[in-house]
């Protein structure tokens, strides 16, 4: 099996994006990555000569951790502080938003309130920072980041250009889908973040504004050489020569936790020393917990609860599942993969556009937890097989997901924003 400190070179994901192309303002990458096209050289208009940066805010439905809160992460830490003037504001509190604090990101988090009221609150706000883009990320955003913006306009004031990024995968209710129906023509822009959740868009019917596809992605400079958490056998119970098999996803249902503990023990059937580790946290933990003990195989499963060490944790695992019965993408299954390891994922949402099965890992049907069985222990039994998944997952996730190229589309997005105003300027 490969080994855990094996990491091939660092190339990039392909974005296809509807949005216009980009000029003028060039950024060289370092000479020695410049045939990685993660790194080639960026050309943009010069902006408009009333203003030095394009002025964003991120609007985040919640502060808790999540795919959401790592794109936004990995998008605001990335963005080219010398064209835009970035900042995020959360409809709620949490340990994302700790985290970026703690990047140095200026973050502003509501107390939790009514939509009514969170929609005068983001008005004021955007009113406050001059807001030129306001880029609204998951459901309540959307809705409450939209309508805020057009009290704006509707009041006589500038009104900014609205962005949505749809990260979810969840079926809306029939009400939730009519005031997207209502609302999308009022935005300027969606961002799908993959071909399932294009086809959900279209499936909501939401008409009116222009979609782009623009897949997540993975800070490889992260995953290149990641230290390999060696305290997990000290901090837990876990026999030193023990294959770990683990997940890293939020404890809830759609992640699909109870079929993956379903089909365990029909794992350790075969591979006695075989170790789960369940890493995470969410409203599903004591549910799952019961779980495992009604099975009797406690012994050999693991919660670690949150963990800040993630690309670590991923290093140590022999083998990756997400067994979600609905996902966008599956970012963590990406880090996985350009961690080089082999990975098991359930062929829903987004999930086949990333894994070839047989060739970039396996896929499975979801809840079927004996097809769930058979693909781990094919990983942990056959070494050369499960080696030749790896690296070719790895190569892929270089080739087509690198973070740098989805900031790129996105911040072709944003540019759209001063496009009236540059023609009005050439005039």
């Amino acid at each position: 099996m490969t080994s855990r400190h094996d990491h091939g070179p660092v190339q990039a994901p392909v974005i296809n994006s509807h949005a216009s192309p980009a000029a003028y303002t060039l950024r060289m990458p370092p000479s020695a990555l410049s045939s990685d096209p993660c790194f080639e050289p960026v050309v943009r208009l010069p902006l408009p000569a009333s203003r030095d940066r394009i002025r964003v805010v991120e609007l985040l439905a919640t502060g808790t951790s999540g795919g959401a809160q790592e794109h936004v992460f990995n998008l605001v830490t990335r963005l080219d502080r010398a064209r835009y003037d970035v900042s995020v504001l959360s409809l709620s509190n949490g340990s994302a938003i700790r985290r970026l604090e703690r990047s140095g990101i200026s973050v502003c988090a509501l107390d939790d309130m009514d939509d009514a009221a969170a929609i005068e609150a983001v008005a004021s706000h955007l009113t406050a920072v001059k807001a030129d883009v306001v880029h609204n990320h998951m459901y309540r955003a959307e809705v409450v980041g939209t309508q805020a913006a057009w009290r704006l306009a509707a009041g006589g004031r500038h009104r900014p250009y609205i962005v949505g990024t749809v990260h979810s995968s969840r079926v809306r209710s029939d009400e939730d889908r009519e005031l997207l129906r209502q609302l999308t023509p009022k935005m300027d822009h969606l961002i799908a973040v993959s071909r399932a959740i294009v086809r959900k868009i279209e499936d909501e019917g939401r008409d009116g504004a222009p979609v782009s596809l623009i897949y997540n992605g993975v800070d490889l400079t992260r995953y290149s050489e990641p230290d390999i958490c060696g305290t997990l056998h000290s901090e837990f119970p876990i026999p030193p020569d023990a294959p770990i098999v683990g997940v890293v996803a939020r404890l809830e249902p759609e992640k699909g936790h109870p079929t993956l503990i379903e089909a365990w023990p029909a794992v350790i059937a075969v591979v006695p020393k075989a170790h789960l580790l369940i890493v995470g946290e969410g409203s599903q933990r004591e549910a799952l917990e019961e779980q495992v003990r009604a099975l009797g195989i406690g012994s050999s499963v693991t919660f670690t609860g949150r963990r800040d060490d993630v690309p670590a944790v991923t290093a140590a695992l022999d083998v990756a599942v997400l067994p979600s019965y609905r996902e966008a993408q599956g970012l963590s299954i990406l880090e996985a993969m350009a961690l080089s390891r082999p990975v098991v994922a359930s062929a829903v949402g987004g999930i086949p556009e990333m894994i070839d099965s047989g060739r970039t890992g396996l896929l499975v049907p979801p809840r079927d937890p004996a097809a769930l069985t058979a693909a781990i222990v094919r990983l942990l039994t056959d070494h050369p097989y499960a080696d030749t998944l790896a690296k070719a997952a790895q190569n892929l996730v270089h080739d087509r997901f690198c973070v740098e190229l989805m900031v790129r589309a996105i911040e072709t997005i944003y540019d759209e924003s001063v496009a009236d105003e540059r023609r009005l300027a050439a005039g």
